[in-house]
């Protein structure tokens, strides 16, 4: 087969051409059309949607469905067009001219913050400025091609560097390079990518939800509502395997300047050390105002909601952290409550064939 078949998003006036073999996903971003996406490796499930006509035919050693794509839905970063399409794509959006840019950034500072968490402060070209959304994120790019992506920790306002939080992988290409990584030392990058980014203007109350590194794309949020000085109630919440994996705690200091009230509870899913977190692992991030327990995030959240005579309608969620976890967050919180269109998720796939970490 060697047609070029045509894509047109339902409602709207938004269509592209799928060229033979090109996954769905990609023809669309080469088309200046950015589509709700992720990982664009089959993986996380952020690009499924309703292919309410035609047929998609699975690329080489993918599958149009996971655990993650909802009922009656495929993924469009795993097919190609077979046939002319009509899909049904909430949220697709044509990107602004020059919004993407592929870029040398410099390496200004690298550090290890916590336990197998770097944090990379990138610095760009002299003039250039990176126009995003807060949430959004980036990749880099390897000497051979290969991609990594990362969220931007940054907030927009800081729009001449680019701060990434990365969890070291056994096997994590990029990632093993994090140690010996030099000032001046010189990173291909491209930005903006995903859909994830953060809706300003409403006054809803706020759930952000983290799951290790996911903390990244949250603070840049937070920094950003914080910078705008927005009125919100906020509660925050942070789930990681072990206390000493808290990073950058004194943040949440920031942020109560802002919003005095705002919750901050990190649960640890491995258990406290003894002592738990008076000593030790998880004192610093208390002293910084955290609440620092025992736990799964699913299951406080909703402890939280039957606390609360609704549960959590009314509100707006952002969600980031590994594909089970945002599952398995966004399932409570729809449970307890939370409208749909109203939870915001990104996955963070760490998988190698994924390249996402």
């Amino acid at each position: 087969m060697t047609a070029v078949h045509r894509a047109q998003l339902a409602g709207s006036e938004l269509a592209f051409d799928c060229a033979p073999g090109q996954s769905v996903l990609d023809a669309a971003l080469q088309a200046g059309i950015e589509l709700p996406h992720s990982c664009r490796k089959g993986v996380c499930g952020s690009c499924a949607a309703v292919v309410s006509e035609g047929e998609l035919r699975a690329l080489p050693g993918r599958a149009l469905v996971n655990e993650h794509c909802g009922p009656g839905r495929q993924l469009l970063c795993a097919g190609s067009a077979a046939t002319p399409l009509l899909l049904v794509v909430p949220g697709a959006r044509r990107l602004e001219p020059g919004a993407r840019k592929r870029l040398q950034a410099k390496v200004f500072r690298v550090r290890e913050a916590a336990s197998g968490i770097w944090l990379l402060d990138l610095r760009l070209p002299a003039g250039q400025r990176l126009k995003f959304r807060a949430g959004q994120h980036l990749d880099v790019i390897e000497a051979d091609g290969s991609r990594r992506a990362y969220s931007m920790a940054n907030p927009p306002y800081e729009s001449d560097a680019v701060a990434l939080h990365i969890r070291a992988q056994p096997d994590g290409r990029f990632s093993a390079r994090l140690p010996t990584l030099q000032p001046a030392e010189l990173i291909d990058i491209e930005a903006p990518q995903g859909s994830f980014g953060l809706r300003e203007g409403s006054t809803a109350p706020l759930l952000m939800v983290a799951g290790g590194t996911g903390f990244a794309p949250i603070k840049s949020m937070l920094d950003h509502l914080a910078k705008l000085g927005a009125p919100r109630e906020i509660t925050l919440l942070w789930g990681v395997r072990e206390a000493r994996q808290l990073y950058l705690p004194a943040a949440l200091a920031r942020w109560r300047r802002v919003w005095p009230g705002m919750g901050a509870l990190a649960l640890v899913s491995g258990g406290l050390p003894e002592g738990g977190a008076e000593n030790g692992e998880g004192a610093a991030a208390r002293d910084a105002g955290w609440s620092v327990e025992n736990g799964r995030v699913p299951e406080r959240l909703g402890q939280l909601a039957a606390d609360r005579a609704s549960g959590f309608a009314g509100h707006e969620a952002y969600v980031c952290g590994s594909p089970g976890f945002v599952d398995a967050v966004r399932g409570m919180l729809l449970q307890c409550g939370l409208p749909a269109q109203d939870c915001f998720a990104d996955a963070f796939v760490s998988a190698a064939p994924a390249a996402r970490a």
